[in-house]
């Protein structure tokens, strides 16, 4: 085998393992924000990572593990819930990324599950310290409006990510 086609194989399989790890790390959000596990999920951002839903901006990593530590978040946990983030589409450029996916908040009412809420997730990812950790995720809910299709379309088609 060639150096050149080494070198190629090495970069794609890099390309692969980033997109995994991405994947992976968007998954964990979840479980973690669902066992309450404020300092975990926090650490999924950057230090100064953004993470905006609904109009409301969490700055950094303290932000995010307040909202988890929260009253409304601890009492919707303890009555039964599921944040459920679909498959993401990665896209790596380097040690930067975005990705994008769609994401269901289930909770427990009347001895059954009901859907909350519906959102599209854009997330911007950078490699700090060799871990990939989200610097902004934008999440809005899926009411028929433009700007949430928009932010799946753009994030699920390589090169348009705003």
């Amino acid at each position: 085998m060639s150096d050149e086609r080494l070198a190629e194989l090495e970069r794609r399989l890099r390309r692969v393992e980033d997109e995994r790890e991405i994947e992976r790390m968007i998954a964990r959000y979840g479980p973690l924000v669902d066992a309450g596990d404020a300092d975990e999920a926090a650490a999924l951002w950057a230090e100064d990572g953004t993470y905006v839903v609904e109009g409301w901006t969490m700055q950094g990593r303290d932000d995010v593990a307040a909202m988890v530590r929260s009253d409304e978040h601890q009492g919707l946990i303890a009555r039964g819930c599921c944040h459920f983030l679909g498959p993401a589409v990665a896209t790596v450029d380097g040690d930067e990324a975005t990705a994008v996916c769609e994401s269901v908040l289930l909770v427990h009412r009347d001895g059954r599950f009901v859907a909350a809420r519906a959102g599209a997730n854009h997330f911007r990812l950078r490699r700090v310290d060799g871990r990939w950790r989200i610097t902004s995720r934008t999440s809005i809910a899926l009411t028929g409006n433009p700007e949430a299709r928009q932010l799946l379309s753009d994030g699920a088609t390589p090169g348009r990510s705003s």
